[in-house]
């Protein structure tokens, strides 16, 4: 457990409580429910460095915590009667909203001065803006840049169409990869740098929960490079017990 003081963690358990109702309700589909919290402003307490809580999140204890014991793996395969990129589409859209909210249950201590980087295990991630400039920033601001980046996509209708009849762009599947690329990287932020909190907040079985689907889902459709990956093949080992999601899309 952190050595939160005590009233911060019993204000953030209470708050913690709306955000596991509603993290369930994205778990069973009704994930438009899901706020979009992009930022928070409240100081740092008492937070140890990554460097000091690296790999807790391997410890049997913790990886045994999930709030369901459902098949992942058969949640992530193409229904035979679903389009492919109808598929890719809503799985994206609802693993951005998953990971937003498990985000956002950990921001107050994911700041400017706890995060200095972007770091995930020894990789340091960077931002590329519209003209392809590469900016080093801290670890909040990174997650902002991808949430609002994630969220202008996945609201476009010209990229993430819901109407009848309106065919996705050719280069939906690319998009997508990209997507899911930046997710991972606060997914796996989440787990370096913030575990403790999780596990104070007892939020930790959602986090694997979210995880294991996540990784699942991407490894199903090859849609994350293994090497952007590799940095948490211990953690994914873990929690997908060994088993490898039979790949619907081979490499193009």
């Amino acid at each position: 457990m952190v050595d939160f003081p005590q009233r911060t963690l019993q204000l953030k358990k209470h708050a913690a409580l709306s955000s596991t109702l509603q993290m369930w309700r994205l778990f069973t589909g009704d994930w438009r429910l899901a706020p979009i919290g992009l930022k928070s402003k409240t100081k740092p307490n008492g937070k140890k460095t990554a460097a000091e809580e690296k790999k807790l999140y391997l410890e049997p204890e913790y990886t045994k915590a999930r709030i369901t014991d459902f098949n992942f793996k058969e949640l992530v395969t193409l229904p035979r009667e679903i389009d492919l990129n109808e598929w890719l589409a809503s799985n994206t859209t609802t693993f951005f909203n998953h990971i937003n909210l498990q985000y956002s249950t950990i921001s107050e201590f994911c700041t400017g001065e706890t995060c200095q980087t972007m770091t995930v295990c020894n990789t340091q991630y960077y931002w590329y803006d519209e003209r392809g400039k590469k900016i080093k920033c801290t670890a909040p601001q990174y997650v902002d840049f991808v949430m609002t980046s994630v969220q202008k996509s996945v609201t476009d209708e010209d990229i993430f169409p819901t109407k009848y009849g309106k065919d996705f762009p050719n280069s939906f599947e690319s998009l997508v990869k990209k997507i899911c690329k930046y997710l991972f990287h606060v997914l796996t932020h989440i787990y370096w740098s913030h575990f403790k909190e999780s596990v104070a907040l007892d939020l930790h079985g959602h986090l694997n929960a979210l995880y294991t689907h996540f990784m699942l889902f991407i490894r199903e459709f090859n849609l994350v490079d293994p090497k952007e990956t590799v940095i948490m093949d211990d953690l994914t080992e873990i929690l997908c017990n060994s088993t490898e999601a039979q790949n619907h899309i081979k490499e193009r």
